[in-house]
């Protein structure tokens, strides 16, 4: 009993209840009761089981307040169209539930009431009602029963009923419709009807032409029905349009309906003189002189008499005044000298007496009267030195007004290059083409030339470019000379110097500025880092001395490169000591080897 629902009469052993107990949590309780006679140490246990009989204290309840159902209209009787559910945690009789329906808007329905399925009872129809409300009740068999409705616990089931797209639109205007020749853009022409008894997206119907639309000539509303024009209509073209007109409805499957239309367009007097040609087409030769033929136009009218005789002119426009019209011929002729660079084409309009018009685009033939253009006057360019054979330092542009192989551009160079340059004649792409060396050359001056591709007298410019080759620290300094042998005086005093060490790099700043050290632990002799002196620290020993210095010149450089040299210094008295310790040396040194290397 561990959690204390029970007691125990210690001398009588009467078990009662101590709490309230629930059927639903614990059903049977198996309990251990231990006896003991007196004080003997002997001790006789035995099981008592307590079945906790249900009474029925649980209501059923819904696992869902609410739900919602949808149902085709042409759902027979007797189909199923939901299934309710409640629990109840009492045991036998007190857990049987039964189902039904509390509140209804109809008699369409039924439900089952051991199994809580609701079934039709007749065909329902959208048109008439498209939603029910079922108020489900569920009630156990206990003795007293209880119900959901007492702990407000009733479930609402709606129930929407589908419409099903069984009817086409019919149409319920006329097939017939009129307009004149002369109407605007969007002129209502006709409305087009059509109806569907289907309810919803079912119902709502949209139009379409299916056919017979030449040339787009009317729109036609999808959803008002408004037929208008789309362009401006002529029935010396076309008299007559039979569009085939669809009503389409919004259903799945969608159903439609088709319809001819006969448009009917009016006649009005709306002839007018034609040119022959919409558009005329006409070059001439740049800086003529006027009078030059152009072109001639034609214009013809259907009308008779009088009214077609024509008179040509130009309309006012831009660049009209440069030319001039005959008004019986319709020749066009030059009223000045042309220039091509100062405007190219010319559109100019001319006009019969009445509304007719046409186009005359005219084309100034180019002459080579303009040299290539650089956008730069001169080019200043600096590179490195390291810079890869074939890499890229400048392009070149240059520009020419005029047309065609006139004004297409080419490039070349001018100069002493000496083969270190080179230019792509298409883009004007000045690459190396050779590495450069600062210290052999530091500057190249030379001029590159933009001419034209005309095959009669081309046409050519030149513009200077200068190439300015920055150091970068490539030499390793290299000493005047190498060993240095250095005789003094035993007696010499201390910080004089004994010998001097030179050194140069041929690089420019820092990267040939070049520095002394000693390779060696010394403590005789040090050496000024700036002079390359070797001075004296301590006196000399004795006179017997001798000692090998290995000195290293280093430049200044982001990487240093060095060189070293050897110095030998003797006292004058070993001098005629002095002599070598073998009588050949050979030794090997790989080609191309750094100067100053060991």
């Amino acid at each position: 009993d561990p959690h204390g629902r029970f007691s125990i009469d210690s001398q009588f052993g009467v078990i009662r209840t101590k709490k309230q107990l629930d059927h639903e949590t614990q059903s049977v309780v198996v309990l251990t009761v231990q006896s003991q006679l007196g004080n003997s140490p002997v001790y006789s246990s035995t099981q008592v089981n307590i079945s906790v009989m249900d009474v029925n204290d649980n209501p059923p309840v819904f696992l869902t307040r609410s739900d919602k159902v949808t149902i085709s209209h042409t759902q027979p009787p007797g189909t199923t169209v939901y299934i309710a559910h409640a629990e109840d945690k009492d045991s036998g009789l007190n857990g049987v539930i039964k189902y039904s329906i509390a509140s209804k808007q109809s008699n369409a329905f039924n439900i089952d009431p051991s199994l809580g399925v609701v079934n039709l009872t007749r065909t329902v129809f959208a048109d008439k009602q498209q939603e029910y409300t079922l108020q489900i009740a569920a009630e156990d068999c206990g003795s007293p029963p209880l119900t959901s409705l007492l702990m407000l616990d009733s479930m609402a089931v709606k129930i929407v009923i589908l419409d099903v797209n069984d009817n086409s639109p019919s149409f319920t205007s006329l097939p017939l419709a009129s307009v004149v020749e002369d109407a605007e853009v969007g002129f209502l022409v006709h409305r087009v009807i059509a109806k569907d008894p289907d309810e919803g997206r079912n119902g709502q119907v949209t139009y379409h032409i299916l056919s017979g639309n030449e040339n787009k000539a009317f729109i036609l509303d999808q959803i008002t029905g408004l037929l208008t024009t789309a362009q401006l209509l002529d029935r010396e073209i076309q008299e007559r349009y039979s569009l085939t007109v669809m009503a389409l409805d919004d259903g799945s499957p969608a159903l439609s309906a088709t319809q001819v239309l006969t448009i009917i367009v009016l006649d009005v007097n709306d002839e007018a003189p034609i040119f022959l040609k919409q558009v005329y087409e006409a070059a001439v030769h740049e800086n003529q002189d006027p009078g030059e033929f152009v072109v001639k136009v034609e214009a013809v009218d259907r009308d008779a008499g009088l009214n077609s005789l024509l008179q040509y002119e130009i309309l006012p426009g831009t660049g009209y005044e440069k030319f001039k019209m005959d008004s019986d011929s319709g020749v066009l002729v030059t009223a000045a000298s042309l220039d091509r660079e100062t405007q190219e084409v010319f559109s100019i309009k001319g006009s019969p007496s009445r509304s007719s018009t046409a186009q005359l685009y005219l084309t100034v033939l180019d002459e080579n009267d303009h040299s290539p253009l650089f956008a730069n006057n001169s080019y200043q360019i600096s590179v490195s030195e390291d810079l890869e054979e074939g890499s890229a330092i400048v392009d070149l542009f240059a520009s020419d007004e005029d047309d065609g192989l006139n004004g297409e551009v080419t490039y070349s160079l001018l100069g002493d290059t000496s083969g270190a340059f080179a230019v792509d004649s298409v883009t004007g792409s000045i690459v190396t083409a050779q590495v450069l060396d600062r210290e052999t050359k530091s500057q190249y001056t030379f001029r590159a030339v933009a001419s034209d591709c005309s095959t009669h007298l081309p046409r050519s410019t030149t513009v200077s470019v200068v190439v300015h080759v920055d150091d970068v620290n490539d030499n390793d300094p290299v000493f005047f000379q190498n060993p240095i042998r250095a005789f003094v005086s035993a007696e010499t005093l201390v910080n004089e110097t004994v010998a001097t060490v030179r050194a140069e790099d041929v690089d420019l700043g820092a990267n040939g500025a070049v520095v002394f050290s000693l390779m060696t632990a010394e403590t005789v002799f040090q050496i000024d880092a700036q002079t390359g002196d070797i001075i004296l620290q301590e006196p000399l020993a004795s006179k017997g001395f001798s000692t090998q210095l290995l000195v290293m010149a280093s430049d200044q450089g982001i990487s240093p490169r060095t060189a070293t040299a050897t110095v030998m210094i003797f006292t004058e008295e070993q001098e005629e000591e002095i002599s070598f310790s073998h009588s050949l040396y050979e030794a090997s040194v790989p080609e191309n080897s750094a100067a100053g290397g060991h």
